[in-house]
């Protein structure tokens, strides 16, 4: 257990933002997870439409400082290949 003032604040802060990080990573997957079972239906409207949804909240994720940039980059990349192999 903290004994400093300071070293209290910043178990507080993290728990804070372990909370806030948690939620953004779980609202990603989500929005992940309608594309892909969109693309799994074989629903093309459906798939490209959750798409355009995803895609910003991923790129926010990099902003947020909860995924790389690569890492959002692939993952955008293959969800959209994914999406055109449809048609």
């Amino acid at each position: 257990m903290a004994h400093h003032k300071s070293a209290i604040k910043r178990i507080r802060q993290t728990e804070r933002r372990t909370a806030v990080n948690r939620a953004r990573t779980s609202r990603i997957r989500t929005f992940i997870r309608n594309v892909e079972s969109a693309v799994a239906q074989g629903d093309k409207e459906a798939a490209s439409k959750a798409f355009k949804l995803a895609e910003p909240e991923i790129m926010r994720g990099v902003t947020k400082g909860v995924l790389k940039k690569n890492t959002a980059a692939r993952k955008v990349s293959r969800l959209a290949a994914r999406v055109q192999a449809l048609s």
